[in-house]
């Protein structure tokens, strides 16, 4: 081997670190899932044009500056695409590493919101306020490192070729990591962000290939846990109101029915093209609460039509298919239980977000990802995808 030969090889060897993976002639981003970027980026696009509809002329939110919210957002925006960078440049297996120290972080913010440090916002004490108008959902990213430390616990014999598939004490560890956030969110209360922490949990356990007996066992305990949330009485009045009002649509339409009936309205209005963007008269009316959060689809709906809305459905499918791919192609379980966690994730959300806005599910106060406004969902959808590129990208080019 020639001196020129030994230095191409240590310039393009892909364990000198982040820099050398993306100047390789295979780089990492060559290999990335450009297809997901820019569906992401789309739906990000989108959301500035909506939250800006949505908010330009409530003056008593964005401090009589109409662009408060817009230029905000754009910063949320930027910010999570420089997460999603972070996230592939580390790489989700040097994150393996760092999982445990990521998840007492998160348990630790996610009891501060129990102490003094919370704020409670729309009912539910699930935020920490950080001065000059900016604030934390810590359960945003409760769901990112359940999906790490679940998917680390279950992957780590399985990918050192001990066994095939995880055993019943890694599984009962699994959960255990799981449920110490669950119930604190639950305590707070934030119905929806439990919910989807228990999609989630049911997705990784399912991707690792763990026995159906303990898939049936959470079903049937998820049942018995209902009722005793609903007996025990640890549900608040808003939340009960909300599933009265999902139950009968007619129940008190001024009152607790007021935010789905007037959804329905907005999207019922906008036909097949819309009323035009910034035109939609529910939307400069203000006759739909939270518009610019959890009812932002509502805005598609009235301006953008039935082609605006299904286009925001069509994205989020696309995201959803990428992701479903990189599960696939992962050439280690680890990288397809991480990847399955953020399916479920993406596709209950999206999901539970769109349905009640359109009557078919109760309202939980779960944002629409890459969509909604708000810095941590925003954050940890970014986050998330920078995951499922870091999976793609780095497995082997042979596989």
């Amino acid at each position: 081997m020639t001196a020129t030969d030994q230095f191409t090889v240590r310039r393009y060897s892909p364990d000198r670190g982040p820099w050398s993976r993306l100047t390789a002639p295979d780089s990492v981003v060559r290999r990335l899932d450009w297809v997901m970027l820019l569906a992401a980026l789309a739906l990000s696009g989108i959301s500035t044009l909506l939250v800006y509809s949505a908010t330009r002329g409530r003056h008593e939110l964005n401090h009589g500056d109409p662009y408060y919210f817009l230029l905000r957002n754009i910063l949320n925006t930027g910010i999570g695409l420089a997460l999603a960078v972070g996230a592939v440049w580390v790489g989700h297996r040097a994150l393996r590493g760092a999982v445990p120290i990521l998840y007492g972080v998160s348990v630790l913010f996610t009891l501060a919101v129990l102490t003094p440090l919370g704020a409670t916002i729309n009912g539910a004490r699930s935020w920490i306020q950080l001065g000059g108008g900016f604030s934390i959902q810590p359960s945003e990213f409760t769901k990112i490192t359940i999906t790490l430390g679940m998917a680390m616990l279950l992957a780590g014999k399985v990918d050192g070729g001990e066994r095939l598939n995880p055993d019943h004490r890694t599984v009962v560890q699994a959960l255990g990591l799981a449920a110490l956030p669950t119930l604190i969110i639950l305590l707070m209360p934030d119905l929806g962000s439990v919910m989807v922490l228990v999609v989630i949990v049911l997705a990784v356990l399912l991707a690792s290939g763990a026995s159906n007996r303990w898939i049936a066992g959470l079903l049937g305990a998820g049942v018995i846990g209902c009722l005793l949330i609903w007996q025990l009485g640890i549900l608040d009045t808003y939340q009960i109101n909300r599933f009265a009002a999902f139950a009968n649509p007619a129940l008190d339409p001024s009152g607790v029915g007021y935010n789905t009936n007037q959804a329905r309205i907005a999207i019922g209005s906008g036909g097949l093209t819309g009323a035009g963007l910034f035109h939609g008269s529910q939307t400069s009316g203000q006759f739909v609460p939270e518009q610019q959060t959890d009812f932002i689809f509502t805005v598609a709906g009235e301006e953008l039509g039935f082609l605006g809305a299904g286009t925001i459905i069509f994205l989020l499918g696309v995201v959803l298919w990428r992701a479903c791919r990189i599960a696939r192609e992962s050439t280690e379980r680890y990288g397809t239980i991480v990847a399955a966690g953020i399916i479920a994730w993406f596709a209950f959300q999206s999901f539970e977000n769109i349905g009640m806005t359109l009557g078919i599910m109760p309202v939980t106060g779960l944002p629409l990802p890459f969509v909604s406004y708000g810095g941590s969902s925003m954050f940890a959808a970014w986050i998330a995808v920078g995951l499922l590129q870091s999976i793609k990208a780095q497995r082997p080019v042979s596989a």
